[in-house]
């Protein structure tokens, strides 16, 4: 009898300095890891912004290409209605040289002779004036289409560099916020993997440590698994059956870590936490508080609205919600949502 007491009482040291060997080496990489996954998604919230503003700088910018393109465009059709203009305008300035060059000499004192009256004088005399001035404004109107003309062309080459500048500038603004962002979500990645890898490690190191009580506990003669004794009886109740259907209303629901909101996304105590607060249960956001908080049920006496709690009676590193015919609801692992799987490895039951 005395072997059997040191024999238990070994195992249970031995539980207990395998747990205490190993929970903080990985708890303490998990937070770490935890904080700076907390870090990065601050900056990648933060980066995000930052796209989006890029991105709308950049749509105003093809915006305001597209407006200077149709104004280039009007230039254009205006530049080319200016030429023919000049070119009319030249044509009509050479026919008149042409014409003076080939007309006689005719001066003052011929057309003060070739007047047969006062009035006949002043008609003729005014239509030479005419004609100088005519020919004056020909001229300045050729002039006038060349500087429009000039003008014009500078205005579409500033344009059009102005434009071609502004896209530029903001697409490669948008690139390098875009590879930020890329960069940024690539680290949020690796570092959700190690935390994962962490999790099952440790998971594993509580699984082993619980394998290797069970063990200790058969050899001495049946120490129970959750305090040395056998194991705990049906407490028998009702339970709360009807939190099954409201759990079914998250189903599809992502996997978020510290989540307890169907609008940002649930972990597995989060979940059982929402949950139960609706049929007016507070329950601690942690899968080890709610197990120590609950009667505790054999695995074979579950019933729908029950917990199912995986670990050990030192640390129960996960919690589901036991629906029926050894199926459960669980928030299982970052990169899934809300669903169904099976109680496998479970090493206790929680009723309230």
């Amino acid at each position: 009898m005395i072997r059997r007491l040191l024999t238990a009482v070994l195992a249970v040291a031995i539980m207990i300095v395998v747990l205490s060997a190993a929970a903080p080496a990985q708890a303490s990489p998990v937070s770490e890891k935890k904080a700076r996954l907390r870090e990065v998604q601050a900056k990648l919230e933060k980066v995000g912004t930052q796209v989006e503003k890029a991105v709308e700088h950049y749509n105003q910018a093809v915006a305001q290409l597209d407006t200077t393109r149709s104004k280039i465009t009007e230039n254009q059709r205006l530049l080319t209605a200016v030429e023919r203009n000049l070119a009319i305008a030249n044509r009509q300035l050479t026919a008149r040289a042409q014409s003076i060059y080939k007309a006689p000499a005719t001066g003052f004192v011929d057309v003060i002779f070739a007047a047969r009256s006062f009035d006949d004088l002043v008609a003729q005399f005014d239509l030479m004036q005419r004609l100088g001035n005519s020919d004056v404004d020909l001229v300045k109107s050729v002039s006038a289409y060349e500087q429009d003309i000039k003008d014009r062309r500078i205005a579409l080459r500033a344009d059009e560099k102005a434009a071609a500048k502004l896209l530029e500038e903001s697409r490669a603004q948008k690139i390098a916020i875009l590879a930020t962002e890329s960069r940024m979500k690539a680290l949020e990645s690796g570092l959700r993997s190690e935390i994962k890898t962490l999790l099952a490690q440790q998971a594993a190191a509580a699984r082993a440590a619980a394998r290797q009580a069970a063990a200790a506990s058969s050899a001495s003669g049946g120490v129970g698994r959750t305090s040395g004794g056998p194991p705990p009886p049906d407490p028998g109740g009702p339970g709360h059956p009807e939190v099954v259907a409201i759990a079914q209303r998250y189903l599809g629901i992502p996997y978020l870590w510290g989540g307890a909101s169907p609008k940002t996304g649930f972990d597995c105590s989060g979940l059982v936490l929402y949950v139960y607060a609706q049929v007016g249960i507070q329950l601690s956001h942690g899968a080890t508080d709610q197990q120590r908080a609950s009667k505790p049920v054999p695995l074979n006496a579950l019933q729908p609205g029950d917990l199912v709690f995986y670990g050990n009676a030192s640390f129960s590193y996960h919690v589901a919600l036991y629906v029926g015919g050894g199926q459960v609801i669980e928030a299982p692992r970052t990169g899934a949502v809300v669903s169904y799987d099976g109680v496998d490895d479970a090493w206790i039951g929680g009723r309230f």
